[in-house]
């Protein structure tokens, strides 16, 4: 990425429902527009193609994952090759029976796939079964070659450790990346829903501050009940944004559906990477116990 452009991102936050066919016109009808506006990078939501079925533990919506190249990347690579744009895409990839990852597939823009990520932390939490469908990734933390620059690619629960962010950062990538999935269950207070909220936008902020890059973080929105009755389903909050490489809001999106194009000047990234060189400071001699599970 020359450091003197301007990267045109759109961002497409949407709700989803049951149809994948339905989802993926959407998406389609949402990148047109942004192409047509001039975005040359479009980033999508977590888990785009399906409602969010993580809410339970039934072995029979592994039936929802797909290929990898298959039929899905097939429909996703047209749509970046024919409005020539780069496209970060999620799915549920069937690695095998009974092996399956959540990856984050990126097109450029002649429609071939320039790379996959494959989701490093997995969630175990009510409403969040993500452990009973998805195994950890195994390709790491690299950023994607694209036209565009280098993407360091993450997917939503990664967004809350900061050495995912700084081990992209430290290959090189350019700019932060986060499909997400995430929301409010109904029962919490108005103050911790309030709390939860401000504190997902806050640490990534962080990541954009300590590695003096942009992040751009997609959401979905919308409510998905939960199937089981258990507990009162997800109103996904949205509030997709994108920060600039000293954390400063260059976009905010509300919580209903949306799509909009920012302007990202990477001019700035290297600029405050020179006012503030943490990365230059970082005491690696002295971090050793990082890879320790706890030091007691």
């Amino acid at each position: 990425m020359e450091n003197n452009k301007i990267l045109k991102v759109g961002i497409i936050q949407q709700s989803n429902t049951a149809d994948a066919a339905d989802n993926r016109r959407r998406i389609a009808e949402a990148v047109e527009r942004l192409a047509r506006q001039g975005a040359k990078l479009i980033v999508n939501r977590e888990l785009h193609d399906s409602l969010y079925f993580c809410q339970t533990e039934n072995v029979d919506l592994c039936s929802l994952a797909v290929a990898i190249p298959g039929e899905a990347t097939d429909f996703y690579s047209e749509l970046a090759r024919k409005h020539g744009v780069a496209l970060v895409t999620s799915l549920f990839e069937r690695r095998a029976a009974g092996l399956y990852h959540n990856t984050a597939v990126v097109f450029d823009a002649d429609g071939s796939i320039a790379g996959k990520y494959r989701k490093m932390h997995i969630p175990d939490d009510p409403a969040y079964y993500e452990k009973f469908y998805f195994t950890p990734g195994d390709l790491g933390f690299e950023p994607i070659d694209t036209s565009v620059g280098r993407l360091g690619v993450l997917v939503c629960w990664d967004q809350w450790y900061p050495e995912a962010a700084r081990l992209m950062a430290l290959r090189g990538a350019e700019i932060l990346i986060y499909p997400t999935a995430i929301g409010r269950e109904t029962s919490d207070t108005p103050d911790e829903q309030a709390r939860q909220l401000d504190a997902w936008v806050t640490v990534q902020r962080g990541h954009a501050v300590a590695n003096g890059l942009p992040v751009v973080t997609v959401n979905r929105c919308g409510f998905e009940p939960d199937p089981s009755g258990q507990t009162r389903g997800i109103e996904f909050w949205g509030n997709s944004f994108v920060a600039g490489p000293q954390g400063e809001f260059l976009y905010r999106a509300g919580e209903t559906e949306t799509e909009d194009i920012i302007d990202i000047p990477m001019t700035r990234c290297e600029q405050v990477r020179r006012w503030w060189p943490f990365l230059r400071d970082r005491r690696i001699d002295a971090y050793s116990g990082l890879t320790s599970r706890f030091l007691d």
